[in-house]
């Protein structure tokens, strides 16, 4: 396995293909829940509206760790050929993929530009890598 490192339009298209799955999976679970409140949207404020917040979030971050915990891959992670990795080469621990969830937030909520600073260090890691000490690599790159 060459340790080549991708690309922001290599971790652009895997953040991508994550979230469209994960937003499918956000109408599934609403519908689901629709049952419960008459076939009405769900409440903006009150209890109901920070519990199905609470979902939605956790939803995307138990997607993010069973995928990266599981084999070092989300499933846009595969498709683009990205494996996770720790400093030493193994699957990251879970205590390092809780914060390179965290750390992802504002990397990419802040317009990308914890993503960006991949292209001023060395090794091209972004804020979560960083952070998390874990790195992407290339799968397969001949």
């Amino acid at each position: 396995m060459n340790s080549c490192h991708p690309g922001l339009i290599r971790r652009l298209g895997a953040f991508v293909y994550d979230w469209l799955l994960i937003i499918a999976i956000w109408f599934l679970q609403t519908a689901l829940l629709l049952p419960f409140t008459h076939g009405e949207a769900l409440p903006e404020h009150g209890v109901m509206h920070w519990a199905y917040l609470a979902l939605l979030y956790s939803t995307a971050l138990g997607f993010f760790l069973f995928f990266w915990h599981k084999n070092g891959q989300t499933l846009g992670m595969r498709a683009w050929r990205i494996r996770l990795l720790d400093e030493q080469g193994a699957t990251p621990a879970l205590r390092s993929l809780l914060l390179r969830a965290l750390w992802a937030v504002p990397s990419w909520g802040l317009g990308g530009v914890g993503v960006l600073c991949m292209y001023f260090d060395p090794q091209r890691r972004a804020w979560q890598d960083r952070f998390s000490q874990t790195r992407l690599i290339l799968e397969n790159v001949k």
